[in-house]
């Protein structure tokens, strides 16, 4: 059976706050093995000191922009930008996040969210000796399909996929590409409980402890496709143009 549960009574964190015994102080009863831990990116942010004074959102965008992959302006004159940043992840405003910090300031997310995620996972397992998994999260939106969703962008002793490639259906067929992202489906899940505004930004997932491993499985960095086989680049304005440009220069 699958539980999922938010912890209460996380406090407002602060650089160096230690998550560890921050997440251990909220926790109701003990974790068991095989238990994950999914934490919101943001309050690891503010423990690792990912804070930063800008007084200019959109200059903190640009500088965390690796590529643009595309640009839109509302009739109201709203710039949104759809970017890859640092981490590999495309999604808008490159993760720079305004909501909940101090005025003048914004939160980058985690120089390296696998490596926080470890970090947790091995401190939790320390402390408790149970043998846990630990998920980092952000919320980012779909390509096709509207609203937003949160997804693992940091995974410590977790497999982030479940891999049924060479097993088959229930009527028997072979599956050939089935490849369930369940590093995403948990954080999306959690999500439904840690909410976006009740402040209960960590959550105790229970019933998968399948998915929990070695603190060397591959991180969330793995879920991020590779630019050789990402068909989906540009966005289709921006893909548009580029082409176009480069028939009149091949005319020319």
């Amino acid at each position: 059976m699958l539980q999922i549960w938010a912890l209460d009574g996380i406090p407002e964190i602060t650089p160096r706050d230690d998550l560890v015994g921050v997440i251990l102080d909220a926790v109701s009863e003990p974790l068991q093995d095989g238990d994950i831990v999914v934490v919101t990116s943001k309050i690891v942010s503010k423990a690792e000191g990912r804070i930063i004074h800008a007084s200019d959102r959109e200059d903190a965008i640009t500088r965390e922009t690796v590529r643009l992959v595309a640009s839109r302006t509302s009739p109201s004159g709203h710039v949104t930008r759809i970017v890859e940043n640092p981490l590999g992840i495309v999604s808008a405003a490159a993760g720079v996040d305004a909501s909940n910090t101090p005025e003048g300031t914004v939160l980058l997310l985690p120089v390296d969210p696998d490596a926080s995620a470890r970090a947790l996972a091995t401190g939790l397992r320390a402390a408790t000796g149970a043998h846990v998994g630990v998920l980092i999260t952000d919320t980012l939106g779909r390509a096709w399909r509207e609203g937003q969703t949160d997804h693992a962008i940091g995974a410590g002793g977790i497999h982030v996929f479940e891999d049924l490639r060479g097993t088959t259906d229930a009527e028997g067929r072979p599956l050939v590409v089935t490849l369930p992202c369940v590093a995403d489906e948990l954080a999306a899940a959690t999500d439904l409980v840690k909410g976006k505004a009740s402040r209960r930004p960590v959550a105790i997932v229970r019933g998968r402890g399948d998915l929990v491993g070695d603190l060397d499985l591959p991180g969330a960095r793995s879920i991020v496709r590779d630019p050789v086989r990402d068909m989906f680049r540009q966005g289709a304005d921006e893909a548009y143009a580029e082409g176009f440009a480069a028939g009149r220069a091949a005319r020319d």
